[in-house]
């Protein structure tokens, strides 16, 4: 337990709080992939935010057609005002095409298309679905800023299960690499995406006006992409991080197509490319061995932190971890992959709520109870 402030304000968890919170004007947008259909994890979340009653909950659905009668069958099980869009679905699709949206799915995507539909409410609230430890204090601690004139809220916790450390790419690629780029250039930028406790953890929590301001880049990428845009929006003074206190969830291989390692190459586009666009001066050439020196010496760092907790640690493994993370350090490429901001798309979220309710309708070829699929895809309104 501390209480040491950031350069950004830094709310800590002294005594468990519960602050009251404006739920009842709020949206909470949680993507949902198909594999997390029917979880423990993911039931839990949506049971608890039935005692929260949110204004509005935004289900941004990765899936399958096959999948989609399932998961809508599922989701209609809960005591939700519940705005279900399929990500997938033709109309959808050919909705983004109309406006020049169209291209890769993912994470991001899905994200950013429930911020369009989610920020009709006054606030709203961003967490994933796969939270063991979720409970109903991560939304009303994350929206406790917001209440007291902030714009911008960010979650972060301690990642220690099984008797070890994870949080992997965050202590072993994003932290080293924003220290090597700040200690060369004390940019108020670095300084920015230096001051957050776990910088790429998915929790925020946002006012409408700055969930407009977002862009989002369409896969990985998304929080520290979410950051840079912070930074133009809300600034230090406009900017908290929140402690979510224990937290659970699910962990990602170091390799394979949805791994840490290829997500590295996604955060490390994303960052340098914010980095870039802020006039910060980068020596790609000594980066990547600058990134190397700063992660050796956090990995002693968390060696002795292991240790003194009586926690397993593995340097060598660590070590593994840091050298295929550096291979994502480059100059990033010219193509931006990041979507626009609702408040500067063409792209009309009633529309797109519509569309996708006529996607579901279609793949699920039913109407259940409480659903106004043809209006706004919305289980009990």
């Amino acid at each position: 337990m501390e209480y040491v402030q950031s350069r950004v304000t830094t709310l800590h968890d002294l005594v468990d709080p519960l602050p009251t919170a404006p739920t009842d004007r709020t949206a909470v947008v949680v993507p949902v992939a198909e594999r997390e259909f029917e979880t423990p994890a993911a039931t839990r979340v949506f049971r608890v935010l039935e005692g929260l009653d949110p204004a509005r909950v935004v289900v941004p659905l990765r899936a399958t057609p096959d999948r989609i009668g399932p998961v809508h069958e599922w989701l209609s099980g809960f005591d939700l005002d519940l705005d279900l869009l399929w990500c997938d679905g033709s109309r959808v699709a050919s909705l983004l095409s109309d406006v020049g949206l169209d291209g890769e799915r993912g994470k991001g995507r899905d994200v950013w298309l429930g911020l369009g539909r989610a920020a009709d409410e006054e606030f709203v609230v961003v967490h994933d679905a796969d939270t063991v430890t979720y409970d109903e204090s991560f939304v009303r601690r994350l929206l406790f800023p917001l209440t007291r004139g902030y714009d911008f809220s960010k979650g972060y916790y301690a990642r220690v299960e099984d008797g070890r450390l994870y949080g992997r790419l965050f202590r072993l690629f994003y932290a080293p690499l924003v220290r090597a780029l700040v200690d060369a250039n004390p940019d108020p930028y670095l300084k920015y995406l230096d001051a957050f406790r776990y910088a790429l953890a998915g929790e925020f929590a946002a006012t409408a006006e700055t969930a407009r301001r977002l862009r989002p880049p369409r896969k990985w990428g998304l929080e520290v992409g979410t950051l840079g845009d912070a930074f133009d929006v809300a600034g230090f003074d406009g900017t908290a991080q929140v402690d979510l206190g224990v937290y659970e969830h699910d962990h990602r291989a170091v390799g394979g197509s949805t791994g840490l390692s290829d997500m590295s190459r996604s955060v490390g586009e994303t960052l340098l490319r914010g980095v870039l666009e802020h006039g910060v001066d980068v020596d790609f050439a000594t980066l990547r061995e600058r990134y190397r020196d700063a992660a050796e010496t956090l990995v002693e760092q968390y060696a002795l932190d292991a240790a003194f907790n009586d926690l397993e640690f593995d340097r060598e493994h660590e070590r593994s971890q840091v050298a295929a993370y550096a291979d994502a350090i480059t100059k990033p490429s010219p193509t931006d992959n990041r979507l626009p901001a609702w408040n500067e798309t063409p792209l009309s979220a009633d529309a797109l709520a519509a569309a996708a309710a006529a996607d579901v309708d279609e793949a699920t070829n039913t109407r259940h109870g409480g659903i106004a699929a043809a209006d706004a895809g919305g289980f009990g309104e």
